[in-house]
């Protein structure tokens, strides 16, 4: 247990990345800004995608592709989160779909399952902040999601060119990519893997399904909660997934105690940037806390012109019935996979968490 814990708080950040620091900061920081004058929620949508798009580093030989999948891909996944907030059936079946999206992209490594839970949080955001602001069409919070992405593109082309590279870089070829992601593949028996596909579906469904039928006001804390814990380690995961469910009502509650210390709208952005700007430099390498790290920084965007943080029960609520499901349906799949699962002697090179 102690050595679980010890190696779920690993930090490795590498070298400090200021060139997408700065980018992140100006990125999110003309449109929070506006939506502070203004107090539209469309300018919230134009930061959060900034800030999606910001998590690729644009020197990176794939930064650019990257850059261009999160924009796109988190615009799609945003807008149809809020366009499935309206009906039951379509919160269960977008969320079930996302869920075995993020567990197929986990399969592929570590990176490809970053990916996969930036597009869960933005269709968290989406049906969660759906009723709550000036938009009322999800191709509108699809759009400037897009906007947002786009803009951080065109800063990501001038740091580019500052320092003499190709605006875009050469991509490796298709086959190689093939040959990485097939590798990838053989390292987890086909069989776990499909317990944990099940795993991610079935959370993901009754997550988007209880936030839809209750209709609890900010219900993307619970949304969240349920797809941030879903990672796929197969020693210790229920060791895990009682640790990562702590941590999130822990992190909930720091929070909760920000945002009611920070009441002011104006205050928060001012404490906010800062925040992301350290945060995009210092971006953990280490898959969980690269979650806990960038889901604080959606939360605060998302919330960044909220008034009502003097309802704190309310976030938290939603945050316990979040890891109560989670670790629900962790139990479930660590129980399948003591019974179907067969071990492999490459099973500790199989897990994604470290």
């Amino acid at each position: 247990m102690r050595t679980l814990f010890k190696q779920s708080l690993r930090w490795h950040a590498g070298p400090p990345a200021w060139g997408a620091a700065l980018m992140a900061g100006a990125g999110c920081g003309l449109p929070l800004m506006l939506g502070l004058f203004t107090s539209h929620s469309g300018f919230l949508w134009a930061a959060t995608g900034a800030f999606q798009a910001s998590l690729a580093n644009p020197f990176h030989r794939l930064g650019m592709l990257r850059m261009t999948l999160l924009t796109g891909l988190g615009a799609v996944s945003a807008g149809l989160g809020f366009w499935s907030a309206s009906h039951p059936l379509l919160s269960l079946a977008s969320f079930a779909f996302v869920g075995l999206l993020l567990a197929v992209l986990q399969r592929y490594g570590t990176e490809l399952g970053k990916l996969g839970v930036g597009l869960a949080v933005c269709l968290c955001l989406g049906q969660g902040q759906a009723g709550l602001g000036n938009l009322h069409n999800g191709l509108a919070v699809g759009a400037l999601f897009a906007i947002g992405g786009l803009w951080v593109m065109l800063l990501a082309f001038a740091l580019r060119a500052s320092r003499g590279l190709r605006l875009w870089p050469l991509m490796p070829r298709l086959g190689e990519f093939a040959q990485v992601m097939r590798r990838h593949a053989q390292r987890l028996p086909q069989r776990l893997w499909v317990i944990h596909a099940t795993a991610c579906c079935t959370a993901g469904a009754l997550a988007g399904l209880a936030v839809n039928l209750s209709g609890l006001p900010r219900g993307y804390w619970l949304t969240l909660t349920v797809m941030t814990t879903i990672q796929m380690d197969l020693n210790g995961s229920l060791v895990r997934g009682i640790q990562r469910g702590l941590g999130s009502l822990v992190g909930a509650l720091i929070l909760i105690g920000v945002g009611s210390w920070l009441q002011s709208p104006g205050l928060l952005v001012a404490c906010m940037l800062p925040l992301i700007v350290l945060s995009r430099a210092y971006i953990a390498q280490h898959y969980g806390l690269f979650v806990a790290q960038t889901t604080v920084c959606f939360v605060l965007l998302a919330e960044s012109l909220s008034l009502d943080w003097h309802l704190p029960e309310v976030r938290l609520y939603n945050t316990l019935l979040g890891a109560a499901l989670a670790l629900l349906v962790a139990y479930l799949a660590h129980r399948a996979r003591l019974r179907w699962g067969t071990p492999a002697p490459r099973m500790e090179e199989a897990r994604q968490g470290e």
